[in-house]
């Protein structure tokens, strides 16, 4: 177990920073926690705390949650608490220079890609969509937008079958374990921050649900890679008969002289005519119904094709 008698205030929102607050609590002195306001979730719009919050609560850590870190309030709690580092980890929200400049060793960010590759709020989708090998950054903060210099990193492989949930998942674990690992030898001088490489940089805006709609002039490979990229959020869908239907899984299979956005049946299996090969359906759902596999769907559609 690594120990050290330093002062954390850990900021983090979502499931993917619960491994790191997780691993910091049980490593060090986590002395305070910034994370999102409860937000409206649900059919019944009731609001919901973030992940971080609950887990904070079970630790017993000290919690704010303020709607923006400019609120006086909040910056006033920051100065009180007297961390040593900042660790954030999806947050969600920017840090202005009041704030990273706090600490005596700066803010730490938890960056689910091998930077420069792949700044911005989407990663984890970019990398399916475009990549073979990704990976998580320990970097040092400052104002630009993931342009902070370089603690640490380590590669993981993108499986065949990796969706955006499930390396989201390996990716948290990973980087949780990364930051305990960086966070003393860079405290102790023993890690040097390295400039990133700006001129090959990429960028993965935040994504809208509008985004998941599949676009037939793009290669099958393509949109196989994007129903995995887009699972669980915020998902690919198109249309049949005027219906939304979503896709869950799919595969990309040769067929010369396909049409795009025209129907086939392949193995037994729904299909789409794309610029290049067939997308095969293995899951779908239209509106209003449940999940079906592929073959299911077919015995309730005479009209596919």
């Amino acid at each position: 177990m690594v120990t050290m008698n330093i002062r954390i205030v850990f900021m983090g929102s979502p499931e993917f920073a619960l491994p790191t607050l997780r691993a910091l609590d049980a490593n060090f002195d986590v002395v305070g926690v910034v994370t999102q306001p409860d937000r409206p979730a649900g059919r019944g719009r009731k609001l919901q705390p973030p992940d971080v919050k609950i887990m904070a609560q079970t630790l017993g850590l000290p919690v704010i949650q303020p709607v923006s870190l400019k609120e006086p309030d909040a910056v006033s709690q920051l100065h009180t608490w007297t961390p040593d580092v900042i660790v954030v980890a999806a947050f969600g929200q920017i840090l202005r220079e009041n704030v990273l400049e706090l600490p005596p060793y700066g803010c730490l960010n938890v960056h689910a890609s091998l930077l420069p590759r792949w700044r911005g709020a989407a990663p984890v989708q970019a990398a399916i969509l475009h990549d073979d090998v990704t990976g998580v950054t320990i970097m040092k903060m400052d104002k630009g937008l993931d342009t902070g210099p370089i603690l640490s990193q380590q590669r993981l492989s993108i499986s065949e079958d990796s969706t955006a949930g499930k390396l989201s998942d390996q990716l948290a674990q990973m980087g949780a374990e990364l930051m305990v690992d960086t966070l003393p030898k860079f405290l102790t001088g023993n890690t040097k921050p390295q400039k990133q490489a700006q001129d090959k940089a990429t960028y993965a805006p935040r994504l809208k649900k509008s985004d998941g709609e599949l676009d037939f002039n793009q290669s099958a490979t393509y949109l196989a890679r994007m129903v995995r990229a887009y699972h669980p959020w915020p998902g690919t869908y198109q249309f049949y008969n005027g219906t939304r239907m979503k896709v869950y899984q799919a595969y990309a299979v040769k067929a010369e002289r396909a049409v795009p956005g025209k129907r086939y049946i392949f193995s037994e299996k729904p299909a789409w005519g794309t610029v290049q090969g067939l997308l095969v359906l293995d899951r779908v759902q239209l509106a209003g119904k449940t999940p079906v596999s592929g073959e299911e769907f077919l015995h309730g559609a005479r009209d596919w094709i």
